[in-house]
């Protein structure tokens, strides 16, 4: 059998080194390339064509669930699993909105890794035991009801809330993204806008709740 092809992403370099060292001990794995933020793991995937995308959330730039919701859109060949160390249902729960086929902790022993990237491999999903069977069923209740107020932004102003949020001027924003100040500007009143939030401890606070910046 071919081995598992798997791209790393995490914004953490000695974290992305022990998960690496651990995946490369696992016989039908192996690591083909490493991302530092989420822009980073979409142009990889471009590159690589990798199987599986080992995800962190809370990377800088463009986080784990925006990068996850492109990666699945663009490329629904290419299954991501999302390795994080938040349990909370809120993020999980995200995670899957985002099109993520798993979510493992952390804290994870070697043996559940290698099993979670075999079964999203093998178009499974995968949940952490650790993680509690009402995350799902909450997850079904919600699938086809109103979207909140996070889906009701287009996904270039959902990555500009995280800019915004991570403490980036107009002017760097518009560098990062390649585009124009005026377009920034507007796309920022759109999102204050839809969200009711006109400042921008608003937006940062909005932000962490919706787990467009994490703290792991």
């Amino acid at each position: 059998m071919k081995p598992i092809r798997v791209l790393l992403a995490d914004d953490h370099v000695l974290m992305r080194a022990g998960i690496r060292s651990l995946l490369e001990k696992l016989p039908a794995v192996e690591v083909v390339g490493e991302a530092g933020n989420g822009r980073e793991a979409l142009a990889l995937v471009v590159s690589l064509r990798p199987n599986v995308v080992l995800m962190d959330i809370g990377m800088r730039e463009l986080n784990g669930l925006e990068a996850t919701a492109r990666i699945t859109k663009e490329f629904p060949g290419v299954r991501v699993l999302i390795l994080s160390m938040h349990a909370n249902e809120e993020y999980v729960l995200q995670a899957l909105r985002s099109g993520a086929a798993g979510y493992i902790l952390k804290d994870a022993a070697t043996m559940e890794l290698e099993l979670a990237l075999r079964s999203v491999h093998q178009d499974q999903t995968y949940l952490s035991p650790s993680i509690s069977r009402h995350v799902i069923d909450e997850y079904l209740q919600r699938v086809g009801s109103q979207p909140g107020l996070l889906d009701a932004l287009t996904p270039r102003q959902r990555e500009i809330l995280q800019l915004v949020a991570e403490g980036k001027s107009t002017k760097e924003i518009a560098f990062i993204l390649h585009v124009s100040i005026k377009t920034v500007e507007t796309h920022r009143a759109q999102l204050m806008e839809r969200l009711k939030i006109h400042d921008v401890a608003g937006l940062v606070k909005f932000a962490m709740r919706a787990g467009l910046v994490g703290n792991d």
